[in-house]
């Protein structure tokens, strides 16, 4: 028996959820997959999968054996890597990971650029707004916006990004602009409803002291395109991120409000787990994408002072 075959075989079988379905993901047949799988039991002496009808499931015994194998089939594939000059050319697929809407606009084309650039390397990029553990996750790099924790990951800056209150140049024709963050009292309000400071909105003074304000929100939404969207529609005031509305403030779709009164501006990092030896895929994506990304994010900082649209002041 091939026990590292049988163990990519069992590792596919746990993660695809039933037998066929990992038997089209590695392009083997059916019989041999279940055939692989019940020798290693057999040479274990103990069952790891459960088989029903529905979906396989992993027994306590084969929970605790499929982790210790994807730590060994990690390994091999790294000391294969090694062993075939990834240390020394360029290649092998590159883990990442990037908030969604960043990721869509910052990272995406850098990525597409990259693989244009280097033929051998593959990436595969997931994009998420939850901070994914990148040393659980067997993750290489991660794009994070945010201050960092303390921890043994190495950050390298690549620029910042600006929390802004905008609304429409026809909203502000019609309701007036507010001068202070307690006029949005007498504004109607769109709220994205996951902000890390949940339904208050954070503003900064300056040489004053951190305020919170809850404006009334007539449109709670889930996501910050659409409440971007709705902001457009002239449904009301909504506060973002500024990388999320630059293009728009750019078009004179959306217009900034009280900037004076915005927290401190949060920085975009690229992030790794330090290794004594780093692999030249993330080293050359690193050198790559820093010099890119800050260049987009000063562009789109630049957006924001686009011409400003006429708007009568109540």
């Amino acid at each position: 028996m091939d026990r590292l075959e049988a163990m990519s075989i069992l590792v596919a079988s746990a993660e695809a959820g039933s037998f066929s379905a990992a038997g089209r993901q590695l392009g083997v047949p059916l019989p041999t997959i279940s055939r692989r799988v019940a020798d290693l039991e057999r040479h274990l002496n103990t069952q790891l999968l459960v088989r029903s009808t529905r979906k396989l499931s992993l027994t306590e015994a084969g929970l605790a054996y499929v982790a210790a194998c994807k730590r060994i089939l990690e390994q091999v594939d790294e000391a294969e890597s090694q062993a075939a000059g990834e240390y020394t050319v360029p290649r092998g697929t590159l883990a990442m990971t990037a908030p969604i809407v960043f990721g869509r606009l910052h990272v995406v084309p850098v990525v597409n650029e990259f693989l244009a650039r280097f033929a051998q390397i593959n990436v595969q990029l997931t994009l998420s707004d939850h901070t994914i553990n990148i040393v659980d996750e067997h993750i290489d790099l991660a794009v994070r916006v945010g201050a960092l924790p303390d921890s043994t990951l190495v950050a390298t800056k690549v620029g910042e990004i600006r929390r802004v209150v905008c609304g429409s140049p026809g909203y502000f024709a019609a309701h007036g602009v507010p001068k202070t963050p307690d006029d949005l009292a007498d504004h109607m309000c769109v709220t994205f409803t996951a902000l890390a400071s949940g339904m208050t909105w954070i503003f900064n003074p300056r040489s004053k002291a951190t305020k919170g304000v809850r404006p009334y929100c007539r449109l709670r939404i889930n996501t910050a395109e659409s409440a971007i969207d709705a902001a457009i529609a002239g449904v009301g005031v909504t506060n973002v991120l500024s990388y999320q509305v630059a293009r728009a403030v750019a078009a004179g779709k959306l217009r900034l409000v009280l900037q004076d009164y915005e927290p401190d501006p949060i920085p975009v990092h690229l992030v790794h787990a330090g290794q004594a030896i780093l692999p030249l895929k993330l080293r050359r994506f690193t050198e790559f994408a820093a010099s890119r990304l800050r260049k987009s994010l000063a562009a789109d900082l630049a957006k924001l002072s686009a011409p400003k649209t006429g708007v009568k002041k109540k």
